[in-house]
């Protein structure tokens, strides 16, 4: 496939973890001694030379400061917009990468992790847009979304039409082939697993993850459907069932009153009891199905060579588009087995994960897999050991406990050991999803508990500080349908803090002197607030449009009159060309109300002094020193 855009500028420089107490390799491996524990490294341990040769063989990541945004974010009609205002003269040197989201591709439900096919939705991006980011020297950030694709994807429609003759049979997961020897028919005759393989199943939603969906056969069939789902039908009258041969206008009438009352009563159209319309059942039931239409995510079968084959082919499409980074949506929920949990088991997400990684090397694409683990499970190391970035999501909760409570020590021990382990990241404040505060507790493992970054206390009470200030809370559940936890907390970054500028700008100083890569989500920039109208609508997933505004270009026009913007511009284009944070990091020993970050370099130093509990900092830069004070709070 021929590139739609030029081949990316080559990244001033690649982001090679050079921290006080690490080495200089991009990324530390080592191999676990049981690939299906993440914390059973033997020491003394060197990792195989094929791992080496794999490790090496991966592009490293770019460094800079990444913006992340949708499409419409910033301007609220397309991406064309979005690059204009990056000209603009506040924005210069501010970013050198764009994570843009997914609706930039043909999507539906979940603000665009529903993808429907990868080719550019043309209400939003042209290729131009993509060739102008490109011209500005930004690389960018793209997702695949592994696990899933949308119910309207012409893979999905294709097998609904044609069942067993469709070619892509095996490319969505049959619920009850999957299950065929390892559970009972459940009373709609669906296959139950067993209670051994039920207690095992890693919940997104309330009850089994399927769909149910009816066949031309007339044979209802249910599918893996980890994420969302959502069935509607277009307004039914009593027209649609005039044409069912005996039926009178009043009984039409009747017909369409009733059914309107069942269907809103019933979770799906196959719970429908239609004996009561008596010999006219099978025909209304069949006026139904043509006035219904699925909303969902349906999980791919990674058994499938098919599936490989749409993965390549989608790699090359969106290196097309210029991205040189790729994010796995979703990855861990890819691999499946009976026995084994429907997250992250093991070895098999490994083996999809290195066959994906191989297929985006070919395309100069690092990829990084996208994952919410407790900290307790090690999965982060394991990610790292593996020769994969990782993202930081313990960062946002440690820096909301640490400004709230005046107290550096767990994110000091954060800092430590991201340079201790080598830890390759992507951190930030706020994204498009929640703020993973549970993210930061221990695990029970084999027996043994590993403690987390902070307390179960500590990190409920920041929970409710932060419900407090206005956030909303999603949830996971069991099989049966019943929560078991909290899932993440819903809120702006900014009204997560209280929407106390200074915390904000503290926070933003801090994450610019993180090591990893910074990424920033733009509502943060322009100090956002929490949309309490958009996240209380009676629509799924819904909660998370708390923190999603779509800003007009006279709300940027505003924002970049605000002090608070305008400092975290500084920031920020301080992280992106000083030299100084190519250097080695040093946590200076400090009492636990004080933070002092100082990165060097042979080219340049960068400082930070920060007091957590009045939340007064500068930011000083310079050589030897010779530092100029940058910001001072």
């Amino acid at each position: 496939m021929n590139s739609l855009l030029p081949n990316p500028q080559t990244p001033k420089h690649s982001l090679i973890m050079k921290t006080a107490n690490s080495p200089t390799s991009s990324i530390r491996r080592a191999r676990a001694r049981d690939p299906g524990h993440p914390m059973t490294t033997t020491p003394g341990d060197e990792p195989h030379m094929d791992d080496l040769e794999l490790a090496n063989d991966r592009p490293a990541l770019p460094r800079g400061v990444m913006l992340n945004a949708y499409p419409r974010s910033l301007g609220q009609n397309g991406l064309a917009e979005t690059v204009a205002i990056l000209k603009r003269p506040e924005f210069k040197d501010a970013f050198s990468l764009f994570y843009i989201l997914p609706t930039l591709f043909h999507t539906d439900l979940d603000r665009g992790f529903s993808v429907i096919d990868y080719d550019l939705n043309e209400d939003l991006v042209s290729p131009g847009d993509l060739r102008e980011l490109s011209e500005l020297g930004m690389g960018i950030k793209l997702d695949l979304v592994l696990n899933h694709l949308s119910v309207r994807s012409h893979q999905f429609r294709d097998l609904l039409q044609n069942g067993d003759a469709s070619p892509y049979r095996d490319f969505f997961i049959d619920w009850d082939l999957f299950w065929k020897d390892h559970g009972r028919p459940g009373e709609d005759g669906h296959i139950v697993p067993g209670q051994r393989h039920l207690e095992k199943l890693f919940m997104r939603k309330p009850g089994l993850p399927l769909m149910k969906l009816r066949f031309p056969d007339g044979s209802t069939r249910a599918y893996w459907n980890t994420f969302y789902q959502k069935v509607e039908f277009s307004e039914i009258t009593a027209a649609d069932f005039e044409s069912i041969r005996g039926i009178k206008p009043e009984e039409a009438e009747a017909i369409a009153r009733r059914v309107k009352i069942l269907v809103k009563e019933k979770d799906c159209l196959e719970s429908v009891d239609m004996k009561e319309f008596a010999e006219h059942g099978p025909e209304v039931r069949r006026i139904l199905c043509r006035k219904r239409e699925f909303l969902g995510q349906m999980d791919l079968n990674a058994r499938s060579e098919m599936v490989w084959d749409f993965y390549d082919k989608t790699l090359e499409k969106l290196g097309g588009y210029g991205a040189n980074i790729v994010r796995l949506d979703a990855f861990a929920y890819l691999h499946k087995e009976p026995g084994r949990t429907n997250f992250f088991n093991r070895p098999g997400t490994w083996d999809y994960l290195r066959r994906l990684c191989s297929l985006a090397r070919e395309r100069g694409a690092v990829v990084i897999p996208e994952i919410h683990a407790e900290y307790g499970t090690g999965i982060h190391e394991e990610i790292s050991r593996e020769g994969y970035p990782t993202y930081d999501f313990f960062l946002p909760g440690l820096l909301i406990d640490a400004l709230d409570r005046g107290d550096n020590r767990a994110l000091v021990r954060w800092i430590s050991e991201i340079q201790a382990k080598g830890l390759v990241t992507i951190n930030m404040l706020g994204c498009h999803d929640g703020i993973p505060l549970l993210d930061l507790k221990g695990k029970q493992i084999d027996g043994a508990y590993r403690p987390g970054l902070l307390d179960d206390e500590l990190i409920e009470a920041a929970m409710e500080r932060i419900v407090a200030r206005g956030g909303r809370t999603k949830n996971l559940y069991d099989a049966e349908g019943k929560k078991v936890d909290y899932y993440q907390v819903n809120a702006t970054y900014f009204s997560a803090l209280g929407e106390d500028e200074q915390k904000l700008l503290l926070a933003r100083a801090i994450q610019m002197f993180m090591p990893g890569l910074p990424q920033v989500w733009y509502l943060d920039l322009f100090a956002g607030t929490n949309d309490y109208e958009a996240a209380d609508q009676e629509v799924a997933g819904r909660h998370k449009e708390i923190n999603r505004t779509d800003l007009s270009l006279a709300d940027i026009e505003s924002g970049l009159q605000r002090q608070v913007v305008l400092n975290q511009l500084k920031l920020i284009r301080l992280r992106n060309t000083s030299p100084a944070f190519e250097g080695e990091l040093q946590i200076v020993e400090s009492p636990r109300q004080l933070l002092h970050l100082v990165w060097q370099s042979p080219a340049g130093n960068a400082r930070l002094r920060a007091n957590l509990k009045t939340h007064a900092f500068t930011v000083s830069h310079g050589h030897g020193a010779d530092e100029e004070i940058l910001l001072s709070f």
